[in-house]
């Protein structure tokens, strides 16, 4: 095995000088961003051909369940904006789905209850 480089090195110091509730947020994010990309509601050109409710559905449901952990970690003050974001996906979804889920089936539903 080889040596760390001081790249390494210095990635790590970086990485642990970095909040829990800001690695946590900017995960949560993440994978907002990507959900909404694959619900088609990127600005881009490409943006209908970049749709995909299955990826999207995956991603909402793993983004429920991670805000859901998170949530007493982070506190209210940091979740809120989360859970907000989280429901607009989780609208813009049933938005695009030719057939829409039963309430409370749809996804992220599971750990957020119905969302209308």
């Amino acid at each position: 095995m080889s040596e760390p480089t001081n790249d390494d090195v210095n990635e790590t110091r970086d990485i642990s000088e970095v909040p829990a509730v800001e690695v946590i947020n900017t995960v949560a994010v993440h994978m907002l961003s990507a959900a909404a990309v694959k619900l088609g509601l990127s600005d881009g050109p490409d943006a209908e051909a970049e749709k995909d409710l299955d990826e999207a559905r995956k991603l909402i449901n793993v983004l429920a369940s991670f805000i859901t952990a998170a949530a007493p970690e982070i506190g209210n003050h940091h979740a809120r904006p989360l859970r907000d974001g989280l429901r607009s996906v989780q609208l813009a979804f049933r938005e695009a789905s030719r057939f829409p889920d039963a309430p409370g089936k749809g996804p992220g539903e599971k750990w957020t209850g119905p969302v209308n």
